[in-house]
């Protein structure tokens, strides 16, 4: 938790953003694994919630009521035998009192609340729920059915909300570099351990370890696999086997709730043959190209597509690619090979606000989504970069099997891409970098005081000295 001064700050400038009507913030309850008292653990707060009220703790409402200038934190307090089982844990009226929330009540308040600003016609202002528990909550005090939910969000309330937390301010930094921390920790244990015979799961499992161990969490599900070309890939029991490539995706978040995500790709012989090598060059030269051309003003959609062609050249250097470069990146040919867009906004989520979807957080009325195009459909952002924007720079080509059958059969972006060829890298597997880049006043810089290594002779040297 941040100083109560940094919460009642973050509350005053939503109110002058939003202007009118009542804000109601959800925060998330306990949520049972397979029986109720057996929930899943750690907890883990809405993040929006928590950026404007700070607590961690379950079965609690933040409302702002912006017109009669009043702040209320809504919750139960625990009962005795809550205390018996889990322990003591502050009043609602203490926690309010924390984040400089000088009113607090019961959650059967919160249906009055929300009944008397009906009544009085004015605008009750919620973001979109993903919590199966709160869309009936909201059905219950609004009467908006959660199919429409989403749509009746309040609009104004999303862009105050996108337009504050986009921005990260020097105490969020701070918590970004701890998280920083663990996933150097984390990813150069992996590469210590990639060895023959170690399995997929035994590595992942030790890196949420670490995580754990300094009273943090992964920020996401690791994806671990010596199958880099599926983009989610979860760690199985498969051994690691020499000659194959092991991807890592994987992060730590810290207490306060800020998030690491990197990627590494290591060979599991310890160095890379001349054919990954090749590749991996690539995907090399595409990731510190974004990191130099990053800064404010530049529009990311530009910085993707920069990377996009260079990618597309670089191919058509190994004869996986052909034809006009300009032209096969306008007909999307280089998605055969980077099927995903090149970053996202990270910083209390990975995917930071996707709940308020990426198009309200990546974009804005000046560069809007191409939804239509596979693999640029993908892209996260695109919107002109901003001093304290933290986004990912994680470009990566994939070798995927099915979609090479799918397209070769079709005759997809034929006159771009050389399928015979390509159809001698279907055992290729994938390679993806990734470094998460805070963007500074004339340009933009690594997250984290040690760089995990992603230069080939870096990577090499390193698997040879540990």
């Amino acid at each position: 938790m941040f100083s109560k001064e940094t919460y009642v700050n973050r509350r005053a400038e939503l109110k002058k953003l939003v202007k009118s009507g009542i804000i109601v913030l959800f925060g998330n309850n306990s949520s049972p694994a397979n029986f109720p008292n057996n929930g899943y653990y750690p907890f883990r707060q809405d993040s929006t919630f928590l950026y404007y009220f700070g607590q961690n703790h379950d079965g609690l409402v933040g409302v702002i009521d912006i017109d009669n200038d009043k702040e209320t934190l809504i919750g139960d307090d625990i009962s005795i035998d809550d205390i018996v089982w889990y322990g003591s844990v502050d009043s609602v009226h203490d926690m309010a009192q924390q984040v400089g929330v000088a009113n607090s009540a019961p959650m059967k308040a919160l249906k009055t609340i929300c009944n008397e600003a009906l009544r009085q016609k004015r605008k009750i202002h919620f973001l979109p729920p993903y919590r199966a528990d709160i869309k009936i909550q909201i059905f219950d005090l609004l009467g908006i059915h959660p199919n429409q939910q989403k749509e009746s969000a309040s609009m104004e309330l999303i862009k105050a909300v996108v337009k504050m937390r986009n921005i990260k301010t020097d105490e969020e930094i701070e918590e970004l570099e701890r998280a920083a921390v663990l996933g150097y920790k984390m990813h150069t244990t992996a590469m210590k351990m990639c060895r023959p015979g170690v399995t997929e799961k035994e590595i992942a499992g030790t890196l949420a370890g670490i995580a754990n161990s300094y009273g943090a969490m992964v920020s996401f599900p690791t994806i671990l696999s010596q199958h880099g070309e599926i983009q989610h890939g979860a760690p199985s029991e498969a051994p690691l086997v020499a000659g194959k490539l092991m991807l890592c995706d994987c992060g730590a978040e810290t207490i306060n709730n800020y998030c690491s995500d990197n990627t590494r790709t290591t060979p599991v012989s310890g160095h890379f043959d001349q054919r990954q090598l090749e590749i991996y060059s690539i995907v090399e030269a595409c990731h510190d190209y974004a990191a130099s051309v990053a800064k404010p003003g530049v529009k990311w959609w530009d910085v993707h597509f920069g990377v996009c062609r260079l990618m597309t050249e670089k191919l058509k250097e190994l004869g996986l690619m052909k034809g006009d470069t300009d032209e096969a990146v306008a007909a999307g040919a280089h998605a055969m090979f980077m099927v995903h867009g090149l970053g996202h906004m990270m910083g209390m989520d990975v995917h930071d606000m996707e709940s308020l979807d990426q198009i309200n957080v990546g974009f804005d009325e000046e560069v809007r989504p191409n939804l239509e195009q596979f693999g640029t459909n993908c892209l996260r952002l695109g919107r002109r970069l901003e001093k304290g924007f933290v986004v990912t720079d994680e470009p990566g080509i994939y070798f995927i099997p099915a979609l090479i059958d799918d397209w070769k059969a079709s005759g997809h972006c034929k006159e771009f891409i050389n399928f015979d060829k390509l159809e001698t890298y279907k055992d290729f597997g994938g390679i993806r970098i990734e470094d998460d880049l805070l963007i500074t006043d004339d340009g933009c810089r690594f997250i984290g005081k040690d760089i995990i290594p992603y230069h080939p002779k870096d990577v090499e040297e390193f698997i040879a000295n540990n």
